[in-house]
């Protein structure tokens, strides 16, 4: 039997637009380092994480980890012709100020640093001392 010939799958070619203000939102948190490359209304151009870039566990949590992490995210929206960025940190892991420094290495001018740690006001009541 002769196999019904298979019908051939165009790709279309992806049209990477071209952002010249973005904003970089890093997530410095106890555990791990985030960080996500945005246009100024929200979308997602790009990102990574200090997990992403093959720390485990403990390591995960460092300043380095968090350099590299903005550096990879930095190289990974290179093609979008990034010239200035506006940082957005939140919370107060220790990968708060490399993330910054990192991405100041990958040639971006920094417009702005803003600061958005999300801090309790009153907040929930505090567990009861120990007893032991």
């Amino acid at each position: 039997m002769a196999s019904p010939a298979k019908a051939k799958a165009t790709k279309k070619k992806k049209i990477k637009q071209k952002v010249l203000k973005a904003r970089v939102c890093i997530h410095a948190g106890e555990n791990n380092t985030i960080v996500t490359f945005t246009d100024l209304e929200g979308n997602k151009l790009g990102g990574s994480s200090s997990g992403a870039c093959g720390f485990k566990g403990t390591r995960k949590s460092t300043p380095y980890a968090a350099k590299v992490a903005a550096e990879k995210a930095a190289e990974l929206v290179a093609g979008y012709g990034i010239e200035s960025v506006q940082v957005e940190v939140r919370g107060l892991g220790p990968g708060r100020e490399q993330a910054i420094r990192g991405i100041q290495g990958a040639g971006l001018n920094l417009d702005a640093i803003i600061d958005n740690t999300p801090i309790p006001h009153g907040g929930c009541r505090p567990p009861g001392r120990r007893r032991v």
